[in-house]
């Protein structure tokens, strides 16, 4: 995120020059940072904190707005709730627009009208902007909705002229993209390429087990991580659970004619297309970035109910988030550990873990002895933020290099390799997810032996036996 956006302000362009998200997030990042005329990390955080700020005004906006009776308490429970799962730090985009797009099918479904057929369409192709899989999820999200609001058409246009209209705005929020693919030199072929290559590996990401709750091993953890290990399970169940239910039960109601809170009837009918997102990596941080739905809807359908029940699940869900989500938020890990130390960090003063402050100064002593005066380097595959720190552009253009790539492929990051001429190589040779076969010397074996073959290896610099390092010959 912070390469992307320090790219960005160079001139580059995301996806064509360097491998990215959709361009929105760097875009929006880049120009409040180019506003401070600041590139740092603390500049970055302020831009993503914006979006936070705004995702979590809508979420709390939306469990306002279904209370019965304001209450101040039942409000804070529901503000920590949401900003515990705000989770990892550079993905806040994502938890955002989520969010957002519950907001948007809400304002559909209070007042179905031709004005807001067309309005939620173009937030829609607006979110695409950020991320085409949110782009997804919304169109999925404003299908069901639609065919819900079909059920009992009272004063909103006809099913064919209410998506027509909708359509159109998503058309129009895209235009940015389209605009981009029509008219950027090289733009069309990286964009379609990037979608071609999802086929090409069949996954969206990289899969895990699915931690079900079963499958804690108990007798073998203290029994808060097993308790922790068991809530993770039931929200990865819940999400789904909710959704099927959600759209069962809504539908049943509107057929029936009774009235849902909007915000109950948008979030189960996002429930399921973010369910994926949790659900295409299984571990804690993706179900954090698909579970907002489910967290509105819940507080949301709380909120109407006696306070014999609103309080003791609200106090549980709250509880149960904390307990799930803080043990990974960076602060309290420092606070409980009490093994940060305060780090430069390209200006910017950071408490940081004991290896990552190690790896910086590896990382900064390399630079000064092999690459000085902006010299280009290679960190590959899980540290695109090296190039960040330093300030340089990365040799190659797969910045974060785990998915296996064809011969053909590599062959052409050796070329752009050759004309940077970088002056030291940092290999991070580790199995992740503890698969041999996703190390990058298996994933990119080309680039690997041209690296061995033309650079010279070097010792000394690290305790770490992953690391292999290589300075040019």
């Amino acid at each position: 995120m912070w390469y992307g956006a320090q790219r960005v302000m160079a001139g580059e362009i995301p996806i064509r020059d360097f491998m990215a998200y959709d361009p929105g997030r760097y875009y929006w990042s880049a120009a409040l940072m180019w506003l401070c005329d600041d590139n740092g990390i603390m500049v970055l955080r302020g831009t993503v904190a914006i979006f936070q700020v705004t995702g979590l005004f809508i979420g709390l906006a939306l469990f306002a707005r279904s209370s019965q009776k304001p209450n101040t308490l039942l409000w804070l429970l529901a503000a920590i709730t949401f900003t515990v799962w705000m989770f990892p730090r550079h993905k806040l985009f994502d938890i955002s627009l989520s969010i957002a797009l519950v907001g948007t099918l809400s304002f559909l479904v209070q007042q179905p009208t031709s004005r807001r057929y067309f309005l939620t369409g173009l937030f829609v192709g607006i979110v695409a902007i950020f991320g085409r899989n949110h782009g997804m999820y919304g169109v999925a999200g404003s299908l069901g909705v639609m065919i819900y609001l079909g059920l009992r058409r009272e004063n909103s246009p006809a099913p064919l002229k209410a998506f027509a209209i909708w359509g159109a705005g998503v058309v129009i929020g895209y235009i940015p993209i389209l605009l981009m693919i029509a008219v950027v030199p090289g733009f069309a072929l990286a964009f379609w390429e990037s979608i071609r290559f999802l086929f090409e590996i069949k996954t969206t990401n990289l899969t895990l087990p699915l931690p079900w709750p079963w499958r804690v091993p108990f007798g073998q953890l203290p029994t808060v991580e097993i308790v922790r290990g068991m809530l993770i399970g039931l929200f990865f169940i819940a999400i789904v659970v909710f959704g099927l239910l959600g759209i069962a039960w809504a539908i049943r109601k509107r057929l029936q004619n009774k009235p849902v809170s909007a915000a109950l009837v948008a979030s189960v009918f996002l429930a399921l297309p973010y369910a994926h997102y949790a659900y295409s990596r299984a571990d804690v941080a993706h179900l954090a970035q698909g579970i907002f739905p489910f967290l509105i809807g819940s507080l949301v359908l709380l909120a109407s109910q006696p306070a014999k029940i609103k309080w003791p699940f609200a106090a549980l869900l709250c509880g149960a988030s904390l307990l799930v989500m803080l043990p990974l938020h960076p602060g309290w890990q420092c606070y409980s550990s009490q093994q940060c130390v305060e780090t430069d960090v390209a200006g910017s003063k950071l408490k940081i873990d004991l290896d990552t402050a190690n790896d910086l100064a590896m990382l900064h002593k390399l630079a000064e002895q092999f690459a000085p005066g902006g010299r280009s380097f290679i960190a590959t595959p899980f540290w695109p933020g090296a190039y960040a720190v330093l300030e340089r552009k990365s040799p190659m253009w797969d910045i974060y290099a785990w998915p296996p790539r064809n011969e053909a492929f590599q062959h052409t990051e050796i070329e752009r390799i050759k004309a940077a001429n970088p002056g030291f190589v940092m290999i991070l040779d580790f199995p992740l997810d503890g698969r041999d076969d996703l190390r990058f010397s298996n994933t990119h074996p080309h680039i690997e032996r041209y690296i061995r073959d033309h650079f010279e290896h070097l010792n000394g610099y690290t305790q770490n036996p992953a690391y292999q390092l290589y300075k040019s010959k």
